[in-house]
């Protein structure tokens, strides 16, 4: 199955806003409904929750169920990647670029958003980063 960054990044989202007491540590399955994507079948979520856990954006709290993941809470890793793609419009920017070059590691979609992000600020703000 290839990885398909919108589908992270919405993921990403969704887990970012799912309700958890601080401490604990929920099992999440593949077909519960806060994670419900529109247009995208049970065996991608399935997979890209596998992404985002082995890409270090979530603490699983050391569950590891036989089915979905456990999460306690977005990694810093995780929230710095969220932050840098929130923003639609970036976002959109950010995958076209990469899309333009051919392909993209996490890291490099990452470093394009918040080149983006920079830029916007500079533009916002007048000051030079």
């Amino acid at each position: 199955m290839r990885r398909d960054m919108n589908l992270i990044r919405e993921l990403l989202l969704q887990l970012e806003r799912f309700p958890i007491r601080l401490g604990a540590t929920a099992h999440i399955v593949p077909d519960d409904e806060t994670l419900a994507i529109p247009g995208y079948t049970l065996d991608q979520i399935k997979y890209h929750l596998s992404q985002i856990e082995k890409s270090g954006f979530i603490d699983t709290g050391g569950v590891r169920p036989m089915i979905g993941i456990g999460f306690r809470c977005l990694t810093p890793a995780g929230h710095d990647f969220l932050d840098s793609v929130r923003d639609p419009k970036i976002w959109e920017k950010t995958r076209k670029g990469a899309e333009a070059a051919g392909g993209f590691t996490v890291d490099l979609l990452k470093d394009l958003a918040k080149g983006f992000v920079k830029k916007q600020i500079e533009e916002y703000t007048g000051v030079k980063l």
